[in-house]
């Protein structure tokens, strides 16, 4: 007895001992949040995190991607409106040159009819021959009968050949600022081609190197998958192989009817452990089978004659809309004529009243009124 006390007083110490520090471990474990994994994959965990800065970087660089290209759109495209502002600005500018010096209000027709000077100017019914108011309707000069032909139609001469250099040295200016022109947009294509180019190389660099970084991370990704999936086919093919094993040595798969009979009381059979109805069972699950079979059949007769009746009634009022769309239509189409003839009447009294308003205007108008109308329209 004393060498057995001693003893067993330093196994209890040891185990003791023993429980604290499995309890000091679990403590660290529990409390630690890094290390800690009751009820969570820490693994799939971090896999989801790093796949999902991936993808917020992969991201990110596609909406600075876009941004960058909106921003040389942008800048095209301010260059374009600028151009064009440039080129309508100059074309309003020639326009407005060539009214100030080919199309001044003195050289009008109608520019004696709103000449401030006219009172001033006004003079004698007809002075010579090259009186500019020796009009049509003055019958005072004819064509071709003035004493000035000969100085008339060299001076006409003399100023189509000076509009006919002048046009042709306005020709030439137009041709020279025209070549200049295309000459800057050449210059100014080459240089956006460059600039363009240079961008579509930067972009081609920048996806090259994403791409090499994308195919490096998937590359690990595929190792670290195939080396997960061999641990996890190498331990499911263990756990089969050990619920096969159970199988094969337990009661589960035999054919022993008497496992399933349980104590008796309230629950006389194991259903975990049942293996099958007998006779009499299985002959009133077909009869209740029958009878379900029946009322189905007769449920699906009834519907059946439901639905007739419901499409019988459907067409009888399809029938009565169609028959009263249609004597809608003849009275629409009755209306319809009855309007053409009344308005075709009342077409033929406009026009009859409007021939004899013309003819009572024509024949009511004195003889010297209509002919300063014909000397207005012949001007």
């Amino acid at each position: 007895m004393s060498r057995l006390g001693p003893q067993r007083d330093l196994e209890e110490a040891a185990a003791l001992e023993h429980r604290r520090r499995r309890e000091l471990l679990r403590r660290g474990r529990i409390f630690n949040a890094r290390l800690r994994t009751i009820g969570i994959d820490k693994d799939a965990l971090d896999a989801q995190v790093k796949e999902r800065k991936i993808q917020e970087a992969a991201e990110k660089a596609q909406h600075e991607r876009f941004a960058h290209d909106m921003k040389k759109n942008d800048k095209l495209i301010c260059l374009l409106e600028e151009r064009q502002k440039n080129e309508i600005k100059d074309l309003n500018r020639a326009l407005t040159e060539f009214h100030k010096n080919f199309q001044k209000p003195e050289t009008r027709r109608e520019f004696d009819l709103n000449d401030p000077q006219a009172l001033k100017k006004d003079r004698p019914a007809r002075v010579s021959d090259s009186d500019p108011r020796c009009t049509i309707s003055g019958m005072q000069k004819f064509m071709g009968e003035d004493l000035n032909y000969d100085q008339r139609m060299k001076f006409q001469k003399e100023q189509l050949r000076e509009w006919s250099l002048q046009q042709q040295k306005d020709w030439k200016n137009a041709l020279a600022d025209q070549k200049l022109a295309d000459d800057l947009y050449d210059k100014f294509r080459i240089e956006l081609d460059r600039k363009i180019m240079e961008e579509q190389r930067k972009e081609e660099e920048s996806r090259r190197v994403v791409c090499t970084a994308t195919k490096d991370f998937n590359r690990i990704q595929v190792a670290e998958l195939d080396h997960k999936n061999e641990l996890e086919k190498a331990q499911k093919m263990k756990d089969d192989m050990d619920e096969i094993t159970f199988l094969l040595r337990g009661d589960l798969l035999s054919e022993n009817p008497g496992q399933a009979v349980g104590p008796s009381g309230k629950h006389p059979v194991l259903v975990d452990r049942w293996k099958g109805m007998n006779q009499e069972q299985l002959m009133a699950i077909r009869q209740f089978q029958k009878e379900q079979a029946l009322e189905k059949l007769r449920v699906r007769e009834q519907e059946r004659q439901r639905d007739a009746e419901w499409d019988r009634q459907r067409l009888q009022t399809a029938r009565a809309q169609l028959l009263l769309e249609r004597q809608q239509q003849r009275q629409n189409w009755v209306q319809r004529q009855d309007l053409d003839l009344v308005n075709a009447e009342l077409s033929q009294e406009q026009k009859a009243k409007s021939i004899y308003l013309k003819e009572e205007e024509y024949s009511n108008i004195p003889t010297d009124e209509f002919y300063a109308q014909f000397n207005t329209t012949t001007r």
